[in-house]
């Protein structure tokens, strides 16, 4: 895992929170957002969680910056995989499904499952809107196709947060091989096949 601490050089307010949004990725990748402090993400970036506070206020407003750090890397990886290698052919599809970090995942995952929440569902549904604005844009896609892409993407990012498939696959059971089988699906970084 990287190392998030905050490093002591002179650095804005804007670059600190950048930093702290990453670092509150990686905390509420694994602990969503119940179950996740500021104090822990203090701890997580080197810092002092009256700092934290100073900067984001609440547990609410650091939580809806790491959700839109998070989804900003997830649309600079696709305008990345959309580009995609001279004379590769496949689908936009299938290179979204190539997405293989698996704690952004689980943070837009935590995401998604807050979006229910009245003081959290505005910004999450906005992300939501942002990704297929963003797969629909560099797909050239019509609607059906967006969600096709998005359908895949989110069975993909499902996939990936049981560890079904990734860096850290598990063996995989007969029923998961049989969904996989059905997918144009790219073998991700550092996953061997199982």
């Amino acid at each position: 895992m990287e190392d998030r601490r905050l490093t002591r050089s002179r650095a804005t307010a804007g670059e600190r929170r950048e930093q702290l949004a990453a670092a509150a990725v990686t905390a509420f990748a694994d602990g969503g957002y119940a179950g996740t402090t500021t104090y822990q993400v203090a701890q997580l970036a080197g810092v002092s969680q009256p700092y934290v506070q100073r900067l984001f206020g609440t547990k609410r407003e650091l939580f809806l910056a790491a959700l839109a750090h998070a989804t900003d890397l997830l649309e600079q990886r696709f305008r990345h995989l959309m580009a995609g290698p001279p004379g590769d052919d496949s689908g936009p599809s299938v290179r979204c499904g190539t997405i293989a970090d698996l704690e952004l995942i689980r943070m837009l995952l935590h995401g998604f499952t807050a979006g229910a929440d009245p003081d959290l569902g505005p910004a999450v549904r906005d992300c939501l809107g942002r990704i297929y604005r963003t797969v629909r844009a560099l797909a050239g896609a019509d609607e059906a196709e967006a969600r096709s892409i998005l359908a895949h993407g989110t069975l993909l990012a499902l996939l990936g947060a049981m560890r079904i498939v990734g860096p850290d696959a598990v063996p995989r059971e007969p029923w998961a091989a049989e969904i996989l089988d059905g997918l144009r699906l790219r073998v991700l970084p550092h996953e061997s096949a199982r």
